[in-house]
């Protein structure tokens, strides 16, 4: 029987869409999925307060919760912490409501596309740094003749839409590249609040890129409140069903 997996992102506490997340939570609650994955901006602000609501709703659902940070979860207000331990926060949650997934079928590795700071402005988008990205490669092949699926999760797509100019994501390619390189069947994200499915190449390797949109009220390019259900089984087989939210709110 193949593991399933609830993939969101993009929850944004704070502005969150309680609506959307009611019935995501029923959902969850019906289904009772293996895990739930959230890829990152889990909070608005990064509030203390913020964080005590996505914990509380988190392990409200009952089943694991496996969390990525997102460039929205560090802190913005407090810019001696953004700078000193950008993470801690984060942490409390992770260990508050966060859980490791334990499957036969799939393995979840961590990608971190996210920094205090960077060469540019505004600090949003992606930057994948040397040695984020080479702990996850050696995570990866760690894992070499698993036949598990292997899925990389980050909060920032490592490329940009095709025929779109230049890549968002500071280091994207060659760290798509790299984890594709060393085994990695699929890479799952956030961030632009839009969904897509697709399989992309970089350096001679291609990989399935997955991402899913928003259930905050900050939704873009006309694309609704939505999440999606990932059946996993081993060799690389991943099923993705995207589910919609009732309407985009008005306004």
């Amino acid at each position: 029987m193949a593991t399933r997996l609830f993939h969101i992102s993009d929850v944004h506490f704070g502005v969150e869409d309680r609506a959307a997340l009611g019935v995501v939570a029923a959902a969850i609650q019906q289904e009772r999925p293996d895990a739930v994955v959230c890829t990152g901006d889990l909070t608005q602000r990064a509030k203390h307060s913020e964080y005590a609501d996505a914990a509380q709703w988190f392990r409200s659902l009952g089943v694991p919760a496996v969390l990525q940070a997102g460039n929205h979860d560090m802190p913005y207000y407090n810019l001696w912490e953004r700078f000193t331990d950008p993470y801690r926060r984060y942490r409390t949650l992770t260990n508050q409501a966060g859980a490791q997934l334990n499957s036969d079928d799939v393995v979840l590795i961590s990608l971190v596309s996210t920094v205090r700071v960077q060469p540019r402005f505004p600090w949003s988008d992606g930057f994948v740094r040397r040695r984020p990205l080479a702990r996850t490669v050696t995570q990866l092949k760690e894992l070499e003749g698993d036949p598990r699926t292997k899925i990389v999760m980050c909060h920032h797509p490592l490329l940009g839409p095709e025929n779109a100019g230049g890549n968002p994501t500071i280091g994207g390619d060659e760290a798509f590249a790299a984890i594709a390189s060393a085994g990695a069947d699929a890479v799952i994200s956030g961030h632009v609040h839009t969904p897509f499915d697709e399989v992309r190449s970089r350096g001679g390797h291609s990989m399935r890129m997955i991402g899913i949109g928003t259930l905050s009220t900050r939704l873009r390019h006309g694309a609704p409140p939505c999440y999606q259900v990932l059946n996993c089984e081993p060799g690389g087989s991943i099923t993705a069903e995207l589910r919609v939210v009732g309407d985009p709110p008005i306004g």
